[in-house]
């Protein structure tokens, strides 16, 4: 099968349903790659349910634009409303999953902000804080499919703080709401639940140190001959039922990844999670099955990638992986880099699973894809811009490989 044969199977043409065709929230952008400027440096881009409106933890500089760029979709066009300030260093964010709650990973604090009150304009959409004094660099949260725990990955102290949500919005977001830590490696980021929510699958930079793994993996952005500072990462899995009361006993296994591993997503089936090692300049692709009793055989596949990958999304319902080369160590605001588009299907081929690249700005950190499915949204952290690519034309999005 060619490239572009490939990459038009599975995509269709929109419905008048799947398009807005009433709202005109997802009508398609005249061109298949649009980027859209921000006064500050976007995180974390989340569309609502509906597809009109685009939410994106913002972090910079200038208080002013720190904090969450209100974008509003129609007709094609996408412009920036609003920002609505927030103190910290906002960084990964997610919604509830009934789409009124918005909550941000903001540097030593989780910060919660009314979604309606962001969309209409109203000054009071900061809905509370809550401040660990344990947590140090909150950089991810994830919230349980029934929004009433938030798992909230802390950084720089090799945690996984778990929070009672719905005491939490009770109590007004006091910190009496925090069940306790889950004790992971260091620098822990990506985290996903399991379909059946029993699990959640995180990633870790380091191992924990109590495994004693050797040095493997040299300091980022070094030169080749740098000798090795740290072990290599790990896939942590952690019991979400024990981590609801007991979580320092919660973790259940702990599986090797590769250098300094920072996000990992799931397949539509919950069967395999792709992780990006960004030490290792790869993609990872786990067997999710054997990640509890088997870790020693978890690893499936290995697809290098370019530089320094961080961000990852599984598009055409689970038929493509893309994955953002950051090569955030070297990056300016200047910089043109990519993504990768990979088959799902060819991933034990390696490189050769990589179907082409998609043009990208400097730093792009975070994916996510619109619920129809349709647009996948990145934020080049470093240009200040929201990308948008219309996934039903992939192939015109792409550059030669």
């Amino acid at each position: 099968m060619t490239v572009m044969a490939a990459l038009c199977f599975g995509a269709g043409i929109r419905t008048d349903a799947q398009s807005g065709t009433g709202s005109g929230c997802n009508q398609p952008a005249p061109q298949p790659v649009t980027q859209v400027s921000l006064p500050g440096n976007p995180f974390e881009p989340l569309p609502t349910a509906d597809g009109c409106w685009i939410l994106v933890s913002m972090n910079s500089n200038m208080p002013a634009n720190r904090g969450v760029a209100v974008l509003h979709r129609s007709a094609g066009k996408i412009s920036l409303a609003r920002v609505v300030p927030v103190d910290g260093g906002p960084a990964a964010a997610t919604l509830t999953h009934d789409g009124t709650l918005m909550i941000i990973a903001d540097n030593d604090r989780v910060a919660f902000l009314d979604v309606d009150r962001l969309i209409a304009g109203q000054k009071n959409a900061l809905a509370g804080s809550m401040v660990d004094p344990d947590s140090q660099q909150s950089i991810n949260v994830a919230v349980t499919a029934d929004d009433h725990y938030l798992f909230v990955a802390e950084e720089r102290s090799a945690i996984i703080t778990v929070i009672d949500l719905a005491k939490a919005r009770a109590v007004g977001f006091d910190r009496s709401a925090v069940i306790g830590h889950i004790p992971v490696g260091n620098a822990p980021v990506g985290m996903a639940f399991s379909p059946d929510g029993k699990w959640l699958y995180t990633t870790s930079q380091g191992a924990p140190a109590n495994l004693g793994w050797p040095r493997a993996c040299r300091p980022e952005g070094s030169p080749a001959n740098t000798p090795a500072n740290h072990p290599r990462g790990a896939v942590i899995v952690v019991d979400v039922a024990r981590a609801k009361s007991d979580p320092s006993h919660a973790v259940v296994a702990t599986v090797a990844a590769g250098c300094n591993p920072v996000r990992l997503v799931l397949s539509p089936s919950g069967d395999t999670a792709y992780v990006s090692a960004r030490g290792d300049d790869a993609l990872l692709v786990f067997d999710t099955k054997k990640l509890v009793g088997d870790g020693v055989n978890a690893l499936m596949a290995k697809v290098p990638v370019g530089t320094a990958p961080v961000g990852v999304a599984v598009i055409d319902d689970g038929r493509k992986i893309v994955v953002t080369n950051s090569n955030r160590f070297a990056s300016s605001g200047a910089d043109h880099q990519d993504l990768n588009v990979i088959d799902a299907a060819r991933v034990s081929s390696g490189a050769a699973a990589v179907l082409g690249l998609i043009p990208a700005g400097g730093f792009p950190r975070e994916l996510q894809v619109t619920a129809d499915g349709h647009t996948l949204l990145v934020t080049n952290y470093t240009s200040k811009t929201v990308e948008i690519v219309d996934l039903d034309r992939l192939p015109q999005a792409m550059k030669k490989h």
